[in-house]
């Protein structure tokens, strides 16, 4: 599975580990639209595969 920076401040979302909000497996794509960074609450436009 593809990892997934936010372009707004560099958290790298990696598939395998997951975050909060999403279970370690779930792929980037299947994240809920409302899914933001964890770290700095941007949306999911706002990142790009690594």
């Amino acid at each position: 599975m593809e990892k997934w920076i936010c372009t707004v401040c560099g958290y790298v979302y990696d598939p395998e580990e997951g975050a909060e909000g999403a279970a370690p497996g779930t792929p980037f794509e299947k994240l809920p639209d409302d899914w933001v960074c964890p770290i700095c609450g941007a949306g999911k436009d706002q990142f790009e595969k690594q």
